[in-house]
């Protein structure tokens, strides 16, 4: 009597190993389309501060090789860090526009500060996870996000201006370059199908430089420094951390909001690639990952680095759900990153065409922001109540900047950040109006309505964004 061989275990489809005739191509095409997400934030980044083109070159290897590395662990998985999903990591875009905003206030220093604080924030709340996430439904996230773009937007225009009472501010040739990389990157959005769809903003940026060096408008300047091929990220590249508790408030309030997105975006993960959801196993992997390599980060001059799903669209054109496709993009990237022509070569687009790009940018986080609370019954008596105070709380100091100006600075440091008191306001309204509105039959139905809302909506924010690093955590 003989019996039968046992059947070979099925590997899921998540942990399909490809042959590298497969993998590369596969990789190369994730990276081609998340690459415009650091590569314009750092240059974002150096431009706001100052940088000059070696040092922004410096940073773009570091975010770059950070990024893969990140990409990597999420992929792979090490011990309990990684969630061993096809995830990519990249620079937060709002928390970009919140380290920038610390540091223009308070000095780069301040700034490195609070990412290793925000950090570090979010690895002690992990514990508590379920109570925390709690606290930031679609309503407020929307809020936030809204919020963000809003005070991203003008941050892009200052990149365009350059800074009141220097040299060639405010240039109708900086104005008119800016716009014609937008109508570039429009153009593409318009004529590009696909992932490659996703790659109009780099592309714009290209076409950007072009039109800058071809009409005298901008000129290309690549540094010329450093010689050698190897591109080492710098340690510290504003100096020893600052830590202010209260100029790092943006940052650490941000740093808890990201639980919400992450919760949504590693349901629609696990969904994607046909792997059952457990948010309570897998949301902490992805978080403490996020916090482990944003803590590098700040050591190594940026801000946040952020786990984001925006490759899920690459995987549902392929078909393809390997989780070592992600893990070979993070290892090209890191490649990219430390390879000192390519760095230096892309620290030389001009700032206005920067400027225009993330004017797109920052200007779908907001229309994101808009969407988000769309899902949540503004309508409702109770909803838009807490929405209308907590955006007049958020938007006061951009609209009039001087009206804190009397009180002590630490009121100032809270106030004077739209983002953390409109977030605020709307963390402790929320459930406030939702409670008075209970007794009231047709007021709880809509306050029910936004509660529905509560359970995943922000899982699909990122996927909604037509271009790369525009999810309220990317």
């Amino acid at each position: 009597m003989t019996t039968a061989d046992p059947a070979p275990r099925q590997v899921h489809a998540v942990d399909e190993r490809l042959p590298l005739r497969r993998l590369a191509p596969l990789s190369a095409q994730h990276v081609l389309v998340m690459v415009a997400s650091p590569v314009s934030t750092v240059f974002l980044t150096g431009q706001a501060l100052g940088l000059g083109p070696g040092r922004t070159a410096s940073l773009l290897s570091a975010v770059l090789v950070l990024c893969g590395a990140g990409t990597l662990l999420q992929s792979v998985g090490v011990w309990k860090i990684g969630v061993r999903l096809p995830f990519v990591m990249l620079p937060g875009g709002a928390a970009t526009a919140l380290f920038l905003q610390t540091a223009k206030d308070h000095g780069p220093a301040t700034a490195t500060g609070a990412v290793v604080l925000a950090a570090a924030l979010l690895c002690a709340v992990l514990p508590f996870y379920a109570r925390v996430v709690r606290l930031f439904p679609p309503l407020v996230m929307g809020v936030a996000v809204l919020l963000i773009g809003v005070g991203m937007i003008k941050v892009g225009a200052q990149l365009i201006t350059g800074q009141a009472g220097t040299a060639g501010y405010a240039a109708p040739s900086a104005v008119l370059l800016a716009a014609a990389t937008i109508g570039c990157t429009l153009l593409l959005l318009l004529l590009l199908r696909g992932v490659w769809r996703q790659t109009a903003v780099l592309f714009g940026m290209g076409a950007g430089t072009l039109v800058a060096v071809t009409t005298g408008l901008g000129r290309f300047t690549p540094p010329g420094d450093g010689g050698g091929g190897l591109a080492l990220p710098r340690l510290l590249p504003y100096g020893a951390p600052h830590f202010d508790v209260l100029a790092a408030l943006p940052l650490l309030v941000f740093s808890l909001t990201t639980l919400a997105e992450i919760t949504g975006q590693t349901v629609l993960n696990s969904e994607t690639v046909g792997r059952t959801a457990d948010p309570g196993r897998d949301v902490p992997r992805v978080a403490g990952t996020d916090a482990l390599v944003s803590l590098l980060g700040g050591l190594f001059g940026t801000s946040l680095l952020v786990t984001s799903s925006e490759n899920i669209g690459i995987v549902r054109l392929t078909g393809v759900r390997s989780r070592f496709v992600t893990a070979g993009a993070g290892a090209l990237l890191v490649v990219v990153g430390l390879l000192a022509p390519l760095s230096r070569m892309l620290a030389g687009i001009p700032a206005p065409v920067v400027g225009g790009s993330s004017l797109v940018i920052y200007g779908i986080i907001a229309v994101m922001g808009i969407d988000m609370l769309a899902r949540t019954a503004p309508g409702a008596p109770a909803n838009s109540t807490v929405i209308a105070l907590a955006l007049t709380a958020g938007l006061l100091p951009v609209v009039a900047p001087d009206i804190y100006q009397g009180f002590p600075g630490w009121a100032r440091t809270v106030l004077g950040s739209g983002v953390v008191a409109g977030t605020l306001t709307a963390v402790l309204l929320h459930p406030l109006f939702r409670r008075l509105a209970e007794p009231d039959g047709g007021n709880g139905g809509s306050g029910g309505s936004g509660g529905n809302g509560d359970t995943g909506g922000s899982g699909r924010t990122t996927e909604a964004a037509a271009v790369p690093g525009t999810g309220p955590g990317a």
